[in-house]
């Protein structure tokens, strides 16, 4: 069993196709997905598809690109979302100054918005850090200070030290098709040294596709490469690197249920 542990199923990219996407996932070992949410206001379209399709489940919380869409997120308004059964996670938020879609004061206030839920709910936090990891890692950092919170550094492409003090506020580091780029060694180092009980797997799809698919739209069922190329970084067999990922969510994502269907059940 593989779980691909951030996707966007509601991106048109695959939207418009789900109950095939859904389908080739099974087919390919992958029972679960979370399907991440980027704007609260478009809660409701996630939610939906959580609803109609058993092995799917999602989080709520704004991206840092439309931060300043949603500056005004209230941590009560997340919390309430929050409480649907379907929801496992707060986010993705977080800093990415490469776009700087959004002012980064705005992005800062926003992350630390999020902390607070996920902080109140005991849900994880999924962060986004893209080109800013110094002020993730002290935000991080001294949010903690301030009371313990769950985080997952999604879809890793970040330095060593980013990765060593996440790591040391006891998060987790997942991994996407970067993984397998060939450009990408210096990440493959990084991923060799994660703690085998923080390590998670992802798409971020429909991006990021990995190789042998990579420049197509990414989705959940190529998970399966991603975890193949972390096996063979850690030197263990893909039966092994599926089972420690998939325990290491269900810690992480602790409100998911271990029992889960054994073919998606519809099409939302």
């Amino acid at each position: 069993m593989l779980v691909d542990s951030h996707c966007h199923l509601d991106f048109p990219e695959l939207g418009s196709e789900l109950h095939a996407v859904l389908a080739r996932a099974h087919e390919s070992g992958v029972e679960l997905m979370v399907t991440i949410s980027t704007r609260v206001a478009q809660f409701d379209t996630l939610r939906q598809i959580a609803e109609h399709n058993d092995n799917v489940f999602c989080s709520v919380g704004t991206h840092p690109h439309n931060a300043a869409e949603e500056p005004d997120v209230t941590v009560k308004e997340l919390v309430k979302l929050s409480r649907h059964p379907k929801v496992v996670a707060i986010g993705e938020a977080g800093l990415d100054y490469h776009y700087d879609n959004s002012p980064r004061d705005v992005q800062k206030t926003v992350f630390r918005t999020h902390i607070a839920a996920a902080r109140e709910t005991g849900l994880p936090l999924v962060i986004h850090a893209r080109e800013a990891d110094d002020d993730v890692a002290h935000i991080l950092e001294e949010e903690t200070e301030k009371g313990a919170f769950l985080f997952v550094l999604h879809c890793f492409t970040s330095g060593a030290e980013l990765a060593r003090r996440g790591l040391a506020l006891g998060g987790y580091i997942s991994f996407s098709g970067v993984l397998t780029f060939k450009n990408a060694e210096a990440l493959r180092e990084i991923a060799l040294g994660v703690p085998s009980d923080r390590v998670l797997v992802e798409t971020d799809a429909p991006y990021l596709a990995p190789e042998p698919h990579r420049g197509r739209t990414n989705e959940p069922s190529f998970v399966a490469h991603t975890a193949a190329r972390l096996a063979d970084v850690r030197g263990v067999s893909a039966a092994e690197i599926a089972g420690i990922t998939t325990d290491n969510f269900f810690r992480l994502f602790n409100t998911v249920p271990r029992a889960v269907p054994e073919a998606p059940s519809s099409a939302a």
